[in-house]
């Protein structure tokens, strides 16, 4: 109020010789409660914010893009495609869903739900022959991927009124997991159970058998059934269709040219928090050091420096690196194409009312693009390969790349044994089929996202609340071809040795919570399941629980059974462990070596050896952890777990089925694995 009595004194000061103090005072009380109402009460009252729908680059973007049926008919667009996707396929299939619409003369619109109002789906019927298509991928166990949690939230409410919505939906799994294409099944069936008219059957795809066969499967038998009940007559217009135009930049400054930010321009130089999947925190690399003692293989263990960045974490969270692609990849590519990597270019959607406006941030170099945001090394999926087809000047390999790009059986068992077999990515596609020669601005245009990876975190806030430590082996292999092929994040961690705390190399990181936690009281028994780098998120929790036993506190029996193949060579962390059994954090420590003997020896081999110990710990409510291989070891890891319940508690097949149910359902057997 000091500048309220200010105003009011020095308004006041040249009546002084008419007016007495105590009108000085009325006058200055009155003036003061006029000044208030007018910049205060006068106004009307602001609504707070929401902060998870507000954008700091730019404010008004949610409230505008919300509205997707407004946009729908602003547009005249009867299609709208929403991707549930945590690794980009799912917004890749929609993508390519659009363009398929354009082709049959139909208009589509691509939606991220997290950036919606869904709410706003029961007015979709207020747009005439509007169908809906759901591109959903499920995540971990079963769960809805970050951006359709809240999607996931409203449909689980049940109280929507979705007469008049016409959908399809087509979900991404993995059959190795248990819970298969949940979120996709769940969407399927909510849709219908709110009131929604199935225009086609779900759609499955497994990332364990062939995603893209599966894909091409379901929509060449969709696109004929949309035509046949809208009445659409199809062009047979199988041309390539642009979604984006190329535009060279050379006059732009430096400082506006996209250098390999996910998101934000200048956010890996001038770090501001929070740190999420668009904003990683550059981390310094404090430690790299070799694990295994021996043998061809490598494993590594790395600690990223959190310090001052405000990241909190827990034992059993993951960590996302953000990597970079081969150099020597980037480079072939552009040899071959006879292309200058240092242009700087925009990719400009030519769909003016798209939300999304280039494929990734720009504008960049050719070598940022190639280097940050695409994926070079996996194999090109048949959309791809056919839009690459119209740049060869051979017929024959024109031909080619048609017929393994194509839903026939022939041209789908070609590009199995062809490209994925033999693991071709797109250079080796270019170097063996010389006379293909595409822009590299429509490669850049067709290339999917390169997308973070992410590693269970091996180490506990508890002793280590300034550092996160991942345990990676490194991924490099021949070819059928005679190619050696890198996994893009481990080689390129590889090389990122310290050299003193002035030479750390920097590594952009961010933190994804996880489900796979300890229990909450600390005296309950825990099982833990982790061959190989499986052993990752146990040596979180195993540090955990010595930090609880060091304040003094009473920690359940903590149990372990790992596996690896020689003791001699890759019995990783084998001095800790040892140490945490000596001093009585690790109850028991049960060690399987599977090529130390003639016959191979699992986890789950001494899982049965130990079914005594193992059914007691049940008994005590136990929970258990499987972390590791999804294909083979954490089905069998549960099949012996099952055996041990029906034998051990001496029930039927059938109820040792629902007791195991049971502990899933309460969270006490979790699965971190993949495949």
């Amino acid at each position: 109020m000091s500048s309220i009595d200010d105003v009011g004194t020095d308004s006041v000061e040249e009546a002084a010789p008419y007016i007495g103090l105590l009108d000085i005072f009325v006058l200055s009380a009155c003036f003061g409660l006029g000044v208030y109402w007018f910049f205060f009460k006068g106004k009307k009252k602001e609504e707070p914010i929401d902060i998870k729908n507000y954008n700091i680059a730019a404010p008004m973007t949610k409230a505008v893009d919300s509205s997707f049926i407004q946009k729908m008919k602003t547009t005249h667009k009867n299609i709208i495609i929403f991707y549930g996707s945590q690794t980009g396929t799912a917004e890749e299939f929609a993508g390519r869903l659009a363009k398929d619409a354009q082709r049959l003369g139909m208009k589509a619109l691509i939606q991220d739900p997290e950036e919606c109002e869904m709410e706003d789906l029961t007015s979709i019927k207020e747009i005439e022959n509007s169908f809906a298509i759901f591109c959903m991928a499920t995540y971990g166990e079963g769960d809805p991927t970050d951006n359709s949690q809240e999607f996931y939230d409203w449909l689980q409410d049940g109280t929507a009124d979705l007469d008049g919505l016409k959908f399809a939906v087509f979900g991404l799994g993995n059959k190795t997991y248990e819970h298969y294409n949940e979120m996709g099944k769940f969407v399927d069936k909510k849709l219908e159970e709110l009131g929604g008219e199935r225009l086609f059957d779900l759609g499955l795809g497994d990332d364990d058998g062939n995603m893209e066969d599966d894909f091409v499967t379901w929509k060449e038998q969709f696109w004929p059934s949309v035509c046949e009940h809208f009445g659409v007559e199809a062009t047979g217009d199988e041309s390539s269709i642009r979604q984006y135009a190329v535009v060279v930049r050379e006059d732009i400054p430096e400082e506006k040219i996209y250098t390999g930010e996910p998101a934000r321009l200048n956010s890996l130089k001038k770090q501001k928090g929070p740190f999420d999947t668009k904003n990683p925190f550059v981390s310094r690399v404090q430690t790299n050091r070799e694990l295994h003692h021996g043998g061809e293989r490598s494993c590594m263990h790395i600690e990223f420096d959190i310090t001052d960045s405000k990241i909190r974490y827990e034992s059993g969270d993951h960590v996302a690196v953000y990597p970079i692609n081969n150099a020597n990849l980037v480079n072939g590519i552009a040899k071959i194409l006879d292309q200058n990597l240092d242009v700087v270019f925009s990719l400009n959607n030519v769909d003016e009312e798209a939300s999304k406006k280039h494929p990734f941030p720009c504008p960049c170099t050719y070598r940022t693009a190639l280097s940050f945001y695409l994926d070079i090394t996996n194999c090109p999926r048949t959309n791809v390969l056919k839009d690459i087809s119209e740049y060869c000047s051979d017929p024959k390999d024109k031909e080619f790349l048609l017929k393994i790009s194509s839903a026939t059986p022939e041209g789908k068992k070609e590009y199995s044994d062809w490209v994925v077999k033999s693991h071709r990515n797109i250079l080796a596609i270019l170097e063996d089929i010389p006379s293909c020669k595409p822009p590299l601005d429509h490669l850049c245009e067709l290339l999917p996202r390169l997308q973070a990876r992410y590693y269970s975190i091996s180490s506990s806030p508890k002793l280590h609340p300034n550092s996160i430590h991942i345990t990676a082996v490194l991924v490099e292999y021949k070819t059928l071809t005679n190619r050696t092929n890198l996994g893009v994040a481990t080689s390129w961690l590889k090389d990122k040795i310290p050299n003193g705390p002035e030479n750390a190399p920097k590594v952009p990181v961010y933190v994804r919570k996880s489900q796979f936690r300890l229990p909450f009281k600390h005296t309950v028994p825990v099982i833990m399941i982790g061959p190989g780098t499986g052993l990752a998120p146990f040596r979180g929790f195993i540090q955990e629980r010595s930090a609880l036993r060091k304040d003094g506190k009473d920690v359940g029996e903590t149990v372990l059974f790992f596996g690896c193949r020689k003791a001699s060579e890759d019995f990783i962390y084998q001095d800790e462990l040892k140490e945490y059994v000596n001093n009585g954090t690790l109850t028991d420590m049960f060690v399987a070596f599977s090529r130390d003997q003639e016959k191979k020896r699992y986890v789950q081999d001494l899982l049965k050896e130990e079914a005594d110990t193992v059914w007691k710990l049940i008994e005590k409510g136990a929970h258990i952890y499987v972390c590791g291989d999804a294909r083979n070891m954490a089905p069998d890891v549960l099949k012996t777990i099952r055996g041990i319940i029906t034998e051990k508690g001496e029930l039927t097949s059938s109820a040792a089925e629902d007791y195991l149910k049971k502990m899933q359902s309460k969270g006490r057997y979790s699965c971190d694995v993949w495949s």
